[in-house]
């Protein structure tokens, strides 16, 4: 059996956002030489999020919408987290819900997908290098 495994930077400008890493994890499959196996993706980080879904930007701007609505990031002095010093309690909620990592079959040296589905990247708490690991084992 095969590993191989790769990181991937992330640094947004802004403090939320999503970034399509489909095609960073289609050439680690590739590079890894898999053609019968599993990726796991997740980010290293805890306000930071992996999903899958389709890549269009109504359904981006309504989870926009509907995290901020679930897990506000104003007023901070709402959540204990943010009396240690951070300013991130809603990041890390966020990510909770979004949750931590996909698996994706990989099938012919290509990843396994079903209609309009991509690999997010969601980010909560920006503004500074995050990174992305990609582990991939198969034949």
């Amino acid at each position: 059996m095969k590993s191989y495994r790769k990181e991937i930077w992330m640094n947004l400008a802004t403090r939320y956002g999503f970034v399509n890493i489909t095609d960073e994890v289609m050439l680690a499959v590739r590079e890894s030489g898999v053609k019968e196996g599993l990726a796991l993706v997740n980010p290293m980080h805890i306000t930071a999020s992996v999903f899958i879904n389709d890549d269009e930007p109504g359904l981006h701007h309504d989870y926009d919408v509907w995290l901020e609505k679930m897990a506000p990031h104003a007023p901070i002095a709402q959540y204990n987290h943010n009396f240690t010093g951070e300013d991130n309690a809603d990041a890390h909620i966020k990510r909770q819900i979004m949750g931590r990592e996909v698996v994706v079959a990989i099938t012919e040296g290509q990843l396994d997908f079903g209609p309009w589905e991509q690999i997010f990247y969601g980010e909560f708490d920006g503004q500074r290098r995050k990174r992305v690991l990609i582990k991939i084992i198969g034949e």
